[in-house]
């Protein structure tokens, strides 16, 4: 039986109006739930990387990576497992300010959770927190007990362990 684990797919392509609509709907089409979504300028100029976290087969991920590719506008398509990856993700927490001065124990868990505070006023302020998954969520449950009047995280960042043979492959193709 093919288990079902998560899988950081990083795919490579040119920036184009709808492509996010086609990638989606394989997955859609599928019944999987992408579990986040990053777009951001990759290593090679005028070239995209989207970073989706997937949780399915390995059989479901080649098949989905093959629809990907198909797609006229991806260059290529990966996905790695959870141990082949570096990765990170941000958030932002808005809390009211008054808890900062009167709650001692605010002050100790963004400490203790290698937070940092990135603006104060007297209605809020906000920390910011980048790490795995489970970090942010336990800081998330930590700061719930007092309000959190606002939150979002992004989606995952990643790099892979080894080398990523599409960066010489592209750079080849510039020159």
């Amino acid at each position: 039986m093919d288990e079902h684990q998560l899988y950081t797919v990083s795919i490579y392509t040119e920036n184009n109006i709808g492509l996010l609509n086609r990638i989606s709907a394989i997955f859609q089409r599928r019944h999987i739930n992408i579990e986040s979504i990053n777009s951001s300028v990759s290593e090679i100029e005028n070239v995209t990387k989207w970073i989706m976290v997937v949780k399915l087969s390995e059989d479901q991920m080649k098949k989905i990576i093959g629809q990907i590719e198909k797609q006229v506008e991806v260059i290529k398509a990966y996905y790695h497992t959870e141990e082949e990856t570096i990765y990170q993700e941000t958030c932002l927490f808005k809390i009211k300010s008054d808890l900062l001065f009167n709650e001692r124990q605010i002050q100790n868990i963004i400490k203790d959770s290698y937070a940092r505070i990135v603006t104060v006023n007297k209605e809020f302020f906000v920390i910011e927190k980048s790490g795995r998954k489970e970090e942010i969520d336990l800081l998330h449950r930590e700061l719930s007990v007092f309000g959190i009047m606002q939150f979002t995280r992004s989606g995952r960042i990643a790099v892979t362990k080894d080398e990523m043979k599409i960066s010489t492959m592209l750079k080849a193709l510039q020159h």
